[in-house]
């Protein structure tokens, strides 16, 4: 019987062992451990990957949004605009940045937030939409931007998932106002812990999250807003400097094993993921639907395979927020009761993934 894990993060992070060492190495030697060249070097490069002006370090995702929010100045109590269907970080932000989520059911095929149900949530005290690329997938940024457009609205982007993504021709995290990432070892442009970052064209809002991330400084000593202390660690701009490298090779290689799956598991108990935009996606998850997930969840640990649920219990239901637990979003929660992740990640060999394929067809 195979063994194939959902993940092996020493796997995919072996072939980096030795440029890793060599560039923490170099780092530990600079004897500058806070907001220095690596962090520089990173923030260029990845502005540049994402063809954005700016690139903010911080110290992970969901400061990223909250910093976000927090440079925007919306007043107090505004509403956010957010998908139901999402992990809690997405909607910890709005709350944390002193802002009201209100939540928006997401289309059933594509497990994103619905342009179609988005206008009705829509109130006088409604700001910005902030959109979830969930799984590596973009949102549809196109009704999205109309309708922001006609309702005077920001939108931000929850990209992290989804680097490397597309949108007609656009990457993620230059399809918006600003964008917030996590580098958490998951990722597809994992670090080695947290970190985060912060992409934007807009040059004030770029200032005042370099500020914030620094609680609220822009000059030594000197406090211009009640900041945080969310500063991107030199060490993992580092590590994230020898791995940007790889990111589009090692998505092309998420792809191929994404088209092998969409063609190839033809179980009809399996609900595959959309594929009318397999190679615009990033691919950081390969998430299918099935009626009897612990089933069908232990089948495959039966043989071996691995596999994990993003997410079990939809935020509505969590008890961070029971004050929304009566509240009723039914795609969201048929959709939270039936996904499971497989694995798909570059650490595969083309043997694990037949045999993927062939297990599930026999389900």
């Amino acid at each position: 019987m195979s063994n194939i894990p959902f993940l092996n993060l020493k796997l995919i992070n072996q072939p980096y062992e030795k440029s890793i060492n060599e560039a923490i190495k170099k780092s530990v030697a600079s004897g500058w451990f806070v907001l220095g060249a690596e962090v520089k070097k990173f923030e260029t490069s990845f502005a540049k990957y994402c063809e954005t002006k700016h690139c903010i370090g911080v110290a992970n995702g969901l400061d990223a949004l909250v910093l976000l929010l927090k440079a925007s100045d919306f007043p107090a109590d505004s509403e956010i605009i957010v998908p139901s269907n999402t992990y809690i970080a997405s909607i910890l932000a709005i709350s944390l940045a002193g802002l009201k989520p209100i939540l928006v059911e997401p289309n059933e095929d594509t497990f994103l937030i619905d342009p179609n149900k988005i206008e009705e949530k829509i109130s006088k005290k409604t700001k910005a939409i902030l959109v979830v690329h969930l799984y590596g997938k973009c949102c549809e940024m196109e009704s999205i931007s109309k309708i922001a457009q006609k309702y005077d609205l920001k939108i931000f982007e929850d990209a992290a998932q989804s680097h490397g993504a597309f949108y007609r021709g656009r990457k993620a995290g230059n399809l918006s106002d600003g964008a917030g990432f996590s580098f958490y070892p998951t990722k597809n442009l994992g670090a080695m812990g947290d970190a985060g970052a912060i992409t934007t064209n807009d040059d004030i809002l770029a200032e005042k999250i370099k500020s914030l991330r620094n609680y609220g400084s822009g000059e030594k000593y000197i406090f211009d807003y009640q900041g945080l202390n969310s500063r991107l660690d030199e060490l993992q701009a580092a590590i994230l400097n020898v791995k940007i490298l790889n990111l589009d090779i090692e998505n092309k290689f998420r792809q191929r094993i994404a088209k092998r799956f969409l063609s190839e598991i033809t179980n009809k108990k399996i609900v595959l993921p959309t594929n009318q935009t397999v190679e615009e996606d990033a691919w950081h998850l390969f998430v299918v639907r099935v009626s009897n997930r612990e089933e069908f969840r232990q089948y495959l640990s039966s043989n071996g395979i691995g596999t994990d649920v993003h997410y079990p219990i939809p935020p509505h239901k969590q008890q961070a927020y029971r004050e929304w637990n009566n509240r009723s979003f039914p795609i969201s929660e048929k959709i939270h009761n039936e996904v499971v992740s497989i694995p798909l990640n570059i650490a595969l060999t083309d043997f694990q993934v037949d045999y993927i394929i062939e297990k599930i067809n026999l389900y």
